[in-house]
């Protein structure tokens, strides 16, 4: 059945216009977004399933020669509905900076050191119970032009795909306890009943002794407990 897209509840989402975050000021659209209904291109193709995710595409830290440097973490959770029903099979994205808080890409040039051994992108696919888990780097704080002395928290980037490439959903994962939450647009711009959804937890029960931490990150595609998306 071909249905139209379901607004949003407000009180979850950041607004495509947020002051505090500079560059919305450019992009963001001076009218209302127009909603259209679903069509075969929306609810169709292409398709994202286990043949296009590698065995070692969950561990950012085995995807080169050497080890990257940096304190390396576990981060894993379970994509669930509105009901707490999980959603299997769903890619899950992740990119994120390296240890020093830089990321591999052309337009970062900020005077922090590259890791050759982390290019900071990996994915995987959630099993039949909505579980992911990624092996990674904790990302450093790093310096953004919004605002004088701009530093974003640590964070990690998170898309996840439904059916088809254009049901695509983006969001951010912060670490309990940031220093840094008070002065960053991006959190900010969240209604404050809902940030803390972005924010993992400390999983004791999944840390590797002598190895790694670990990190708790669900994510509530719908309903009360909703994780803030960013609008695409």
């Amino acid at each position: 059945m071909i249905i139209g897209y379901q607004r949003d509840p407000g009180g979850t989402h950041p607004p495509l216009a947020s002051p505090g975050y500079g560059s919305t000021v450019l992009r963001a659209p001076t009218q209302e977004p127009v909603l259209l209904p679903h069509t075969l291109t929306e609810v169709t193709g292409p398709v994202l399933g286990e043949g296009r995710v590698l065995p070692t595409d969950h561990d950012l830290t085995r995807q080169h020669d050497g080890e990257p440097l940096g304190e390396r973490i576990i981060v894993h959770g379970r994509v669930l509905d509105s009901d707490g029903r999980a959603v299997p099979d769903t890619l899950v994205e992740l990119w994120q900076a390296n240890s020093a808080g830089r990321y591999a890409h052309v337009r970062d040039q900020h005077p922090a050191p590259l890791d050759p051994n982390f290019t900071g992108v990996g994915r995987c696919l959630t099993d039949s119970t909505g579980r992911y888990r990624f092996v990674t780097i904790k990302p450093g704080a790093y310096p953004w032009r919004n605002h004088e002395n701009a530093w974003r928290a640590t964070h990690l980037h998170f898309s996840l795909f439904g059916r088809a490439f254009v049901q695509r959903l983006v969001t951010q994962m912060y670490f309990p306890g940031d220093p840094l939450f008070h002065q960053d647009p991006i959190y900010l711009a969240v209604p404050e009943a809902a940030r803390s959804r972005m924010i993992s937890s400390f999983d004791l029960s999944e840390t590797v002794p002598e190895w790694a931490l670990a990190f708790r990150f669900d994510i509530f595609l719908r309903g009360r407990e909703q994780t803030p998306m960013e609008h695409q």
